[in-house]
């Protein structure tokens, strides 16, 4: 071989090295598949889109984000759904799956605060110091909790201000404590997932349901919706999570999980949250366009509403602990002492 052709055969190795070198980057790229089983205008669904791209942002060329057009499982399943390989990121309300999640209902509890932000990082924070939430949440990557914002009562049929009030109606909720605040005040309630929410009301299954104030509109409520009742600190809290597939994570490169564990935790909760009560806030002005009477539940109703409730704080305290969760009222209270000092 002349030293020409040598010459011109090496310069042609080291280009094609380069190339090589070039697609492997380019396969080195990891798609992240995003499942959501409410709507794609929904503030959950949006959320987690928005954090994705920021991921992308934050390690450019080694996530791609892929939103799939339709969730990969009924939203009871979503936990499972993901820890089993299905979609790889994606959140669930910890109610859907009754007696599975125990210690998070703490920040279910009647009149836990008016803000989903405060809630939310205050959840976040006891979750990231108490071993036992982190236990019954096995077999996926928790990338945050969280909660939204404060629940009303809203139906179809009365304005709702005393307990009385609530005889003869059926409603929907979406389990965990909510539940059973609901049954402690003589409700008749249906557990069914919050996209049911508008044939159950439309078609007069259902005369009202449990909801933040950003329900009616991302679920289309505005034309069954007539009454709406307010409680300081909301009657009850929602909790979720937000998580990853286990594998999925565990197979990126550290500097992608690093990123991943910089945007969890208290990041990725407030996110939740602002969004949250930003919806809700409109949620509210929606509701008062379209004619919706509202009620704010007075002292007495609060009162009598306190009254009926307090035997489920010595319940959930019992089966907190029986979970492993230590001091379980002490970590309620520091939860409550949390969401105050962040409102």
């Amino acid at each position: 071989m002349s030293r020409s052709l040598a010459a011109v055969v090496a310069r042609l190795s080291v280009v094609g090295a380069v190339l090589m070198s070039a697609g492997g980057v380019a396969s080195a790229q990891t798609t992240l598949t995003l499942s959501a089983w409410v709507p794609p205008s929904h503030i959950l669904t949006t959320t987690q889109r928005e954090w994705c791209e920021m991921l992308e942002q934050k390690v450019p060329g080694k996530i791609k984000c892929n939103a799939l057009p339709r969730a990969v499982s009924a939203p009871p399943a979503t936990f499972d759904a993901v820890r089993n390989g299905l979609a790889d990121i994606s959140f669930t309300v910890h109610g859907y799956t009754p007696g599975r999640f125990v210690t998070t209902q703490m920040a279910e509890m009647p009149f836990m605060g008016d803000s989903a932000e405060a809630a939310s990082v205050a959840f976040q924070r006891m979750y990231a110091r108490t071993p036992a939430i982190a236990e019954e949440h096995k077999g996926v990557k928790v990338l945050a909790v969280f909660t939204h914002g404060p629940g009303l009562v809203l139906n179809t049929k009365r304005p709702i201000s005393k307990v009385a009030d609530l005889d003869g109606l059926k409603f929907r909720v979406g389990g965990g404590m909510v539940n059973e605040i609901s049954k402690s005040l003589g409700m008749n309630v249906t557990l069914k997932p919050a996209p049911e929410s508008y044939e159950l009301l439309s078609t007069g299954v259902m005369d009202g349901t449990l909801f933040p104030a950003e329900s009616v509109e991302s679920f289309k409520l505005e034309k069954t919706i007539k009454h709406a009742t307010i409680f300081p600190g909301g009657l009850y809290n929602t909790s979720f999570v937000f998580m990853m597939n286990q594998a999925r994570y565990d197979s990126l490169p550290a500097d992608v999980k690093k990123a991943i564990d910089e945007m969890s935790g208290e990041f990725a909760a407030r996110m939740f949250g602002k969004g949250w009560d930003k919806v809700d806030r409109r949620g509210m002005a929606f509701m008062q366009a379209n004619g919706v009477q509202f009620t704010r539940a007075d002292p007495a109703f609060v009162k009598a509403i306190t009254e009926r409730t307090a035997g489920l704080t010595d319940k959930w305290v019992k089966d907190a602990e029986a979970k492993g969760l230590k001091n379980a009222r002490k970590v309620l209270t520091d939860l409550r002492a949390e969401v105050a000092k962040l409102q």
